[in-house]
């Protein structure tokens, strides 16, 4: 693994906008950042990223068949408990699951580790499914990278195929916050998606979904939402007013209500209760174990934070947080491992699984180890 700086495509951000990619910059501030490339050989790419993918992807489904059983792990879970027979019908049921990213700790140098699991609502997806592997042909044809160069890319076409498989329905509602341009951008890249598997489509804002006399979802011309895609976390939903109706609307969920007991950071200190010692496993324990105090550098994670809110970094004797909203759900301690560095920032691996497949990455990179909503994408090629 090796950071490059490179030359951007002259017409990057105009090839941006006749794509839709209208969040390449956000804040202010770049968000894809093609003035740099890492560069992968293929056995990392295997040995190093793919492979533990999936073997994290089997354990924590291996987590979620032993929550079902248990209710004193589904309630370390935070399944609220009105809600946890709809989470257990969901998994018995085999509800099938779209996709998910692991973001991953590794420099190159050991296997790489777990920081968190995305297994609900991860965004970054267009420009680790798309924009990177334009930028990678486009690259290739102006010579800023080897004429030979591959990417660790088929998410695009195992999001299609994932699609198909979940079956065709007669329409597909994808729901979620429209005003928000990354949100929106994601939506409508997956709405794309769908369409190409055979769907028919239609975006709604989430504040837009209605309950009709039956109780069943519906959207504003008043039909009936009976396959919903949406990119609002399991623990929003739960806490809606329309929450009661969850279980009796007869609507099928992408993702589906399982993926709320691997949509939170309590699942660190359980994978490592079951899989102790595992090498892509990080030691991790809920905030209060007397067995925290000897990780030595750790961090302090709220259950639900998201783009790094309310994150507590403890390194060497110096204490970093980042603000937020979140923090009064609950907090799991991790040990702290050091990322890939340079003087740039500090990079994480965003692994991708679409169904049961790992199947491509993204890199974000920030210059705070603090992984937030600034870091940027920086995009990477395999050689060799």
């Amino acid at each position: 693994m090796r950071r490059h700086s490179i030359s951007p495509r002259p017409d990057w951000r105009a090839t941006a906008q006749r794509l839709g990619f209208h969040f390449a910059d956000m804040y202010g501030a770049p968000y894809w950042d093609e003035s740099a490339m890492f560069s992968f050989t293929l056995a990392e790419i295997e040995g190093a990223i793919e492979d533990p993918s999936r073997d994290l992807h089997q354990m924590c489904l291996a987590l979620a068949d032993r929550a079902v059983a248990d209710e004193r792990i589904m309630a370390r879970l935070g399944v609220p408990a009105a809600h946890r027979d709809l989470v257990a019908a969901s998994w018995r049921a085999g509800e099938p699951t779209l996709y998910g990213r692991f973001d991953l700790a590794y420099d190159g140098t050991g296997p790489a580790k777990l920081l968190e699991y995305n297994a609900d609502t991860p965004t970054g997806l267009y420009e680790a499914a798309v924009f990177q592997w334009i930028w990678l042909e486009q690259a290739r044809s102006l010579g800023i990278v080897p004429n030979g160069a591959d990417q660790f890319n088929s998410v695009h076409e195992r999001l299609v195929a994932q699609f198909a498989a979940i079956g065709i329905g007669p329409r597909l509602h994808l729901a979620g916050i429209l005003d928000d341009v990354e949100d929106s951008g994601t939506l409508t890249y997956l709405a794309d998606c769908a369409q190409q598997a055979g769907h028919r489509v239609q975006l709604i804002a989430m504040a837009d979904i209605g309950v009709d006399v039956r109780g069943r979802f519906i959207d504003l011309d008043n039909l009936v939402i009976s396959r919903m895609f949406k990119l609002y976390p399991w623990e929003w939903m739960f806490d809606e007013a329309f929450a009661v109706h969850l279980a009796s609307a007869r609507c099928t969920f992408i993702e589906p209500p399982w993926k709320a007991m691997l949509s939170t950071k309590a699942i660190l200190p359980l994978l490592w209760e079951m899989f102790p010692g595992h090498p892509n496993l990080l030691p991790a324990f809920f905030a209060g174990d007397p067995r925290a105090a000897a990780l030595g550098d750790h961090v302090v994670k709220p259950l639900f934070s998201r783009e790094g809110e309310n994150v507590t970094l403890v390194r060497g004797g110096r204490v970093a947080t980042t603000p937020g909203r979140y923090g009064q759900e609950g907090y799991v301690v991790q040990q702290a491992v050091p990322l890939f560095a340079s003087a740039y920032g500090n990079a994480v691996i965003g692994s991708w699984i679409v169904g049961d497949i790992a199947c491509g990455m993204g890199i974000r990179e920030d210059a705070s180890p603090i992984t937030a909503n600034l870091s940027r994408f920086v995009p990477h090629i395999i050689v060799g």
